[in-house]
């Protein structure tokens, strides 16, 4: 979909720059790590790593991957597209903002896309990359900003850019539910989401930050209660297999026994080396 948009003459008494800091700095660091993802030709070790990865995420701990996956792409037109949109309505975003605010409002869309991509697909291992999440949620914010600015689809359709938005976010919602495309639409929606309640109710960043190491911590506990409690249960399984052995001798014990006897001395034993 190609379009541009058009600000009412007056309206401006400077000369913008071409790139406000915040969007110099972004568009330079993803053509930057896109350049690099090129040359190295590892997108099949960098994409599982850095990509978004909902079933690694909450079974291998990587946390980092709601952040990183905003900076890497899956092709010259995913990263061209992406960082031209951001470009065309954020760039204007960010000088009524300012440098510091929108640089908040959009990883907080980005990470928060993320986030609620894997709470809907808990186990699914494909990974997803892209800014997009982001630059939807900028999109939402140029909408709701400015909803009489006009857009021209394909420069010929005129278009106030507050129906542009809705018909996109349309678009993502119903497109979310089906499998035919590799595109990740839930991630689009939520980003505009996320981007809306934002506009509607300012994030409080100590208390947002705050909840997260707790939840952090809870689900770090969690997991280790879960460990210890296997541990137990294996502790207790293989001292009745020793009992037996102490009243009837080894050889009374049946293959199934050897085998969880073995299997469970060797966890043991891997726990005790980890610790």
């Amino acid at each position: 979909m190609r379009y541009q948009f058009q600000s009412p003459p007056g309206n401006v008494s400077y000369r913008p720059s071409l790139f406000p800091d915040a969007i110099k700095i972004l568009v330079s660091i993803n053509f930057g790590i896109f350049i690099l993802q090129t040359i190295s030709r590892s997108e099949n070790l960098l994409f599982p790593l850095f990509g978004l990865v909902p079933k690694l995420v909450w079974s291998e701990f990587m946390i980092w991957q709601p952040v990183t996956y905003l900076f890497f792409h899956g092709g010259i037109w995913h990263v061209l597209i992406n960082m031209f949109v951001l470009w065309m309505f954020g760039s204007e975003l960010e000088r009524l903002w300012g440098k510091e605010h929108f640089l908040k409002f959009y990883f907080t869309t980005g990470i928060g896309a993320g986030i609620l991509t894997m709470l809907f697909g808990l186990n699914s291992i494909v990974p997803i990359v892209g800014a997009s999440g982001a630059v939807y949620g900028v999109l939402l914010a140029y909408g709701i900003t400015y909803p009489n600015r006009k857009i021209y689809l394909y420069g010929i359709i005129p278009i106030k850019s507050l129906w542009f938005v809705i018909g996109v976010g349309l678009i993502a919602f119903f497109s979310s539910f089906s499998n035919a495309s590799q595109i990740s639409h839930l991630t689009h929606l939520s980003g505009m989401i996320i981007g809306y309640l934002i506009l509607k109710k300012p994030v409080r960043w100590n208390e947002l930050v705050f909840k997260l190491r707790k939840k952090t911590i809870e689900y770090k506990i969690q997991k280790e209660h879960k460990v210890l409690s296997q541990q137990s249960n294996i502790e207790r399984e293989i001292d009745s297999i020793l009992d037996k052995i102490n009243r009837e001798g080894f050889d009374s014990l049946s293959e199934d026994e050897q085998e969880r006897l073995y299997k469970g001395s060797q966890s043991l034993s891997k726990n005790r080396k980890k610790d």
